[in-house]
């Protein structure tokens, strides 16, 4: 299995940084996985950092060296992460449940499959195009669904922050989407970005930076460009990317 990985995170312009990101791998496997702390739940940091803990701990039980069932793993172990943010809330005596975005993506056999809750994104990039992107769990994704406003104004909707989806939160409201698994093809490109990165650049822009080689320059590059556009503003920025194929390093 060969393939190259990186992940970065930056501040930006808020007071903390609540996204959280991690990988991890066998020789027959890759589990990449990303969360964005709610900075308007209490404690968006520890609902990331426990949903990262929580995949990483049960990749470490489950990939021995393969996952059984990779689509059902990933669902049900965001599952378990949303269940013990809330039980830490309720032991903690915390007022208002932590919250946090996730995506996470399991590669093995060849192929790729994901699961998010929330706007936190999955691209598959192949060639100069986007094979496949998660669908936001979000107010403006609902209106752009539905013809309302276009994908481009979502970006700049004064309620483009507003999730409707995310670990910690009402619990009868609370789902993950899944996909099935997808055959990889030599060179494809998995990124997992926070909507600091997503939300500033264009498709077209995310694609030409992540063609390119090394990983690393093509990711910092991306997340220079949405740190400058932003500015003052800019959120806290995250992504782990990785390059598939024969002609990355084992």
């Amino acid at each position: 299995m060969n393939f190259a990985v990186y992940q970065a995170t930056y501040q930006g312009g808020r007071q903390y940084n609540q996204d959280r990101v991690a990988y991890a791998y066998t020789d027959q496997a890759l589990l990449l996985v990303l969360a964005d702390g709610m900075g308007g739940h209490s404690h968006g940091e520890l609902a990331a950092q426990i949903t990262i803990q929580t995949y990483m701990q049960a990749f470490s039980v489950a990939a021995k060296p393969r996952v059984h069932e990779p689509e059902e793993f990933l669902s049900r172990i965001m599952r378990h992460a949303h269940e013990t943010i809330i039980q830490f809330a309720h032991d903690q005596g915390l007022t208002g449940s932590p919250g946090t975005t996730c995506v996470a993506a399991l590669v093995q056999d060849g192929k790729v499959c994901w699961a998010h809750a929330g706007d936190s994104r999955f691209y598959l990039l192949r060639d100069t195009a986007v094979a496949a992107v998660t669908a936001d769990h979000s107010v403006v994704q609902q209106w752009a669904d539905w013809g309302l406003i276009t994908t481009e104004e979502m970006k700049t909707h004064p309620d483009r922050n507003k999730i409707t989806n995310c670990l910690g939160g009402a619990d009868d409201q609370f789902y993950v989407e899944t996909s099935p698994e997808i055959p990889l093809m030599q060179g494809d490109v998995l990124l997992l970005c926070s909507d600091g990165l997503w939300g500033p650049l264009s498709e077209a822009e995310i694609i030409k930076a992540l063609q390119a080689a090394p990983l690393q320059a093509a990711l910092e590059q991306l997340m220079g460009l949405a740190l400058f556009r932003e500015n003052v503003s800019a959120d806290n920025t995250t992504a782990v990317v990785a390059r598939w194929g024969d002609g990355e390093k084992d």
